[in-house]
């Protein structure tokens, strides 16, 4: 994956900023972007796979299940090793029936290479990208904007599903109403080819709301 430098980063934010003038504030007083501003620490597996779990869940119990399930696979995370658990034993470790079934066909399409999960970072369409990811049961839209912007530091996703973003989006604005994920497409057009960025400080947005630091 391309890196992008603190240099390069500082010069897309200033033209975020210039794209939409209510984010500069929050720009000058938040942390620099930090989309694929570094090497991911996991394999794809491993972060698709942490998507997965993370759905519908609250950050600290995925954490603990992930956690569990890293522990099961005796200290990372593969396609063979996910095949050769049990579904009881994923179960066990808080993994629901639909997220197993999930992560058995993501591990299955890995190790016969319908998903070049090794490479993925080499096809530069994020719409193909996409479309491979979400041809796979389970695997949806959300989990696959996530995948494309925190591992392979794509700057170009527009997450509108995502609650957080719209509410900062929201917070950034001052909205009195809820924007809703169609109108925010639409809005996000002026926003090419940086959406990405525009959303991790939606992000940042909600966190400052809530006090914290990061």
């Amino acid at each position: 994956m391309v890196i992008h430098s603190a240099q390069k980063m500082r010069r897309i934010v200033a033209e975020v900023g210039e794209m939409d003038r209510k984010f500069a504030p929050l720009i000058q007083r938040r942390p620099l972007c930090t989309i694929g501003r570094s090497a991911p620490k996991e394999s794809h597996f491993e972060s698709l796979v942490g998507s997965v779990i993370s759905q519908q869940l609250a950050t600290k119990a995925a954490e603990t299940i992930y956690g569990r399930l890293v522990g099961l696979c005796t200290g990372s995370i593969s396609a063979k090793k996910i095949i050769r658990l049990d579904d009881v034993a994923l179960r066990e470790i808080g993994v629901s029936g639909a997220k197993v079934r999930t992560i058995r066909g993501l591990a299955s399409s890995v190790i016969d290479k319908t998903i070049p999960i090794d490479r993925i970072d080499e096809i530069h369409d994020d719409q193909e990208i996409f479309e491979a990811l979400t041809s796979l049961w389970g695997i949806g839209r959300w989990t696959v904007e996530m995948f494309m912007m925190f591992q392979l530091g794509r700057l170009d996703i527009w997450p509108t599903g995502d609650l957080a973003v719209r509410r900062g989006w929201d917070i950034v604005h001052k909205n009195k109403e809820e924007i809703l994920p169609k109108e925010l497409d639409r809005k996000g057009e002026k926003l090419h080819p940086y959406r990405s960025v525009v959303a991790w400080y939606c992000y940042q947005g909600v966190h400052e709301s809530r006090g914290l630091a990061y």
